[in-house]
């Protein structure tokens, strides 16, 4: 965590001031494109307002200004503590059994239906993978049982192009119909068998597909239809985790993850960024990718998900609606009810993150205190200099 808190020498915002209006000139990109382009490159500045805080050492006087985060989910600056408040929120889920991931991802061949048709597309991918799992699981072959899982959608491959797949959290145990806990029958780290997976997700994929092409009176080429039916689809059953702690784990690196870091750009200059990828056909090593500016740009466009759209998903009994249920069994295995009061941004920040939001940055032992809040635009620095003044006389 601590190396998150050293600021990046190059931001993608630094690359969005430079390059936004030529890529948006040349491309003519969606407005909700446009929109998050712009909260990005506004993020943290004076153009989304602020406020100032005073330090209470008066031998310090100390005074930060701190502007607003634009909050919006495809930044890379916004996601720390949002990150943390979920995992928060999902520790309260866990239970004493192994957990297993699943990764169902799309031939690249649909890549021009997820382009066209997002919103669609990425809900069959839900709907498809889901599907598949509970099928499965109900079977007496495998579980017998209803299941539960978190899904997390993620659209990018590491050089940012289109490669839509989504991570799934799956627990070892499910409901039988008679109301019992059942744990898997399989002594492997496997969840499912592989090739029935792929079968039966490939399946219910092109099923829904079909469905949606009548439903919008689109038609597939026969040749496409033949080769996605005779592609062998991708799906990684990986091996389970060895607990709750893992699952913690891995929910830190994949819930809030956005298409590119800022510690991933590693430079800016004439027109072009640099940054660094992993190489999964090379043995995932690490490489330095160059791109003109507005080509990355474009790239990152194709991840910014439609308005509203939610990319992380809970299914089976770890549903909202059979909350309930789950806590019954929690409390039967001994664990502690959660907590009804959520930890505020600070706390997460401070415990989490290894970040004391209210310490002095600079005399390390005085405490920051709020005297100006202000919208958009800084004030000027003739204010600043007075409110510092007058509160430094209410110290004293």
């Amino acid at each position: 965590m601590a190396s998150s808190l050293v600021k990046p020498e190059y931001e993608l915002a630094d690359i969005l001031n430079q390059h936004r209006q030529s890529f948006a000139d040349k491309h003519s990109p969606l407005k909700h494109h446009l929109r998050t382009l712009k909260a990005i490159e506004q993020c943290r500045t004076a153009a989304l307002g602020g406020h100032i805080d005073l330090c209470n050492n008066a031998k310090c006087g100390h005074v930060r200004i701190s502007y607003n985060s634009c909050r919006n989910r495809h930044c890379p600056k916004c996601q720390a503590t949002n990150r943390e408040a979920w995992i928060e929120a999902r520790q309260q889920d866990l239970l004493p059994t192994n957990y297993f991931h699943v990764v169902f991802t799309l031939p690249q061949e649909l890549n021009s239906y997820c382009l066209n048709h997002p919103k669609e597309l990425y809900n069959i991918l839900f709907a498809a993978s889901k599907e598949t799992l509970m099928d499965l699981g109900k079977d007496p072959k495998h579980l017998g049982a209803m299941m539960g899982m978190v899904s997390v959608l993620h659209t990018w491959g590491q050089n940012l192009s289109l490669h839509p797949h989504v991570h799934m959290i799956v627990p070892g145990v499910g409901w039988t119909p008679e109301g019992h806990w059942k744990r898997c029958k399989s002594k492997s780290t496997y969840l499912f068998p592989g090739p029935v997976l792929r079968a039966v997700y490939k399946g219910k994929f092109m099923e829904k597909l079909k469905q949606f092409l009548q439903e919008k009176g689109l038609i597939m080429e026969v040749q496409l239809r033949k080769k996605l039916y005779d592609t062998n689809w991708v799906v990684y059953a990986k091996q389970s985790f060895g607990g709750p702690k893992e699952v913690i784990e891995y929910l830190g690196r994949y819930s809030h993850k956005v298409a590119i870091s800022n510690h991933r750009i590693k430079s800016i200059a004439d027109g072009k960024v640099s940054f660094i990828y992993k190489d999964y056909a090379d043995k995932s090593q690490q490489k330095l990718m160059t791109l003109e500016a507005e080509e990355f740009i474009r790239r990152f466009c194709l991840h910014i998900l439609p308005p509203g759209y939610m990319k992380i998903r809970h299914y089976g009994f770890l549903a909202s609606r059979c909350k309930p249920r789950l806590r019954q069994e929690q409390m039967m295995l001994g664990i502690p009810p959660p907590r009804k009061e959520k930890t505020d941004w600070k706390a997460l920040a401070k415990s989490k993150l290894g970040y004391d939001a209210d310490a002095c940055p600079c005399c390390k032992t005085g405490k920051m205190i709020r005297i100006f809040s202000f919208e958009a635009n800084a004030p000027p620095l003739a204010l600043i200099a007075q409110l510092k003044s007058n509160a430094l006389m209410k110290i004293l």
